[in-house]
């Protein structure tokens, strides 16, 4: 067991800055380019891409293949992960045993659940892909750690190294092969042959 070093909790702290996409600017904008929006409160807007972003987080929780997003953004899925090499510390209990105490996740037999963006489009290829990206929300990382434990070997197994793109379309064909096999099955009379 080693010693835990407590931190300084007087010392001086670096924060990013944050910035909101969700703006004035953003809303003026909007309301330019849909005109049937124009007399619409921002505090609407921002309730319901709030809504939308719940129902998307909860609808990629609940099923194993995620959520394409609109416009063939690209999509998000739960991967199921190796648990890293590094140390996983819980720092609360840390500090109050002394000792440098791990998070092994027994409930998870040691695996750790991801959040992954794809963009690599399944029909079309979308122009400057590259610049697209993903950063989940406070809301939805936490959501994802509650719900994970109970269900997390109904996600996608993503072992390191290996391309998202063909773990997820892989696991979609899987799905869709046991589907055809239910149904043919269904309707197999070994006397008809």
């Amino acid at each position: 067991m080693k010693e835990f070093n407590k931190p300084d909790v007087k010392a001086s702290r670096y924060r990013p800055e944050v910035s909101t996409i969700l703006n004035k600017e953003f809303f003026d904008n909007f309301k330019n380019t849909h005109s049937k929006y124009k007399n619409m409160d921002n505090k609407l807007l921002r309730k319901i891409i709030k809504k939308f972003n719940q129902l998307l987080y909860q609808t990629v929780i609940d099923t194993r293949d995620g959520v394409q997003l609109p416009e063939q953004i690209g999509w998000l899925f739960i991967g199921t992960c190796q648990r890293s090499k590094k140390d996983n510390v819980d720092y609360a209990k840390s500090n109050k045993y002394g000792i440098k105490v791990t998070n092994n996740n027994w409930e998870t037999d040691g695996k750790l659940a991801k959040i992954f963006f794809s963009n690599y489009a399944p029909k079309h290829k979308m122009k400057n892909r590259e610049f697209w990206g993903f950063i989940a929300s406070r809301e939805f990382k936490r959501t994802v750690a509650k719900s994970y434990p109970e269900n997390w070997n109904m996600y996608v197994q993503v072992l390191p190294g290996s391309k998202i793109d063909k773990v997820y379309n892989s696991a979609m064909y899987k799905d869709y092969l046991n589907k055809v096999n239910k149904k043919a099955l269904k309707s197999y009379n070994e006397f008809e042959l």
